[in-house]
């Protein structure tokens, strides 16, 4: 069933065209969420609290085409609140954790690519994750966090040859 079709009826409140769009973005939910948070525990609640918020408000949803970046934002939400909550006692993992903990599909980061990851400030992060583990394009992030595309573009152009450049002076 095409993902249109399967949205439209989710909003008509069908749990199980709900259930089968969570199917089919449940990994880019949690590989966002991993990469977000560190840890694959709170990558688990984070996607578990999107869920079920989204779930909740599915029928506040006005546009079908939408969909993908609602899902995203109020993922992006949970993991900025579960972010809050940890702040006392240390919200983020030590960049050796993402060496152990593999994502959906088995993939592993390399020590050198979380190393260069790491690098990497705040919003620059943001950025190459809505990228390149959400798939998410330059208008679309410039929408989610509210930026000019052409800005998300240099930033991710800039905060990738960081990360190039990184990892060539450490091989």
């Amino acid at each position: 069933m095409d993902e249109r079709t399967l949205i439209g009826q989710a909003v008509s409140g069908d749990k199980q065209a709900f259930a089968a769009l969570y199917t089919r973005y449940r990994d880019s939910l949690y590989r966002y969420a991993y990469f977000r948070l560190g840890r694959e525990t709170d990558a688990e609640d984070a996607v578990s609290s999107c869920i079920v918020e989204a779930y909740a408000q599915i029928r506040s949803l006005k546009y079908e085409k939408a969909f993908r970046a609602w899902i995203f934002r109020i993922l992006y939400r949970c993991c900025c609140v579960l972010i809050k909550e940890q702040s006392a006692s240390a919200a983020r993992a030590d960049v050796s954790e993402l060496d152990n903990v593999p994502a959906p599909d088995g993939d592993r980061l390399s020590p050198e690519l979380s190393e260069a990851f790491d690098i990497l400030g705040g919003e620059d992060r943001e950025i190459v994750l809505l990228s390149v583990i959400a798939g998410y394009n330059s208008r679309e992030i410039g929408a989610l966090m509210a930026l000019k595309p052409a800005t998300v573009r240099s930033r991710l152009a800039r905060a990738l040859s960081k990360m190039r450049t990184y990892l060539t002076i450490t091989e």
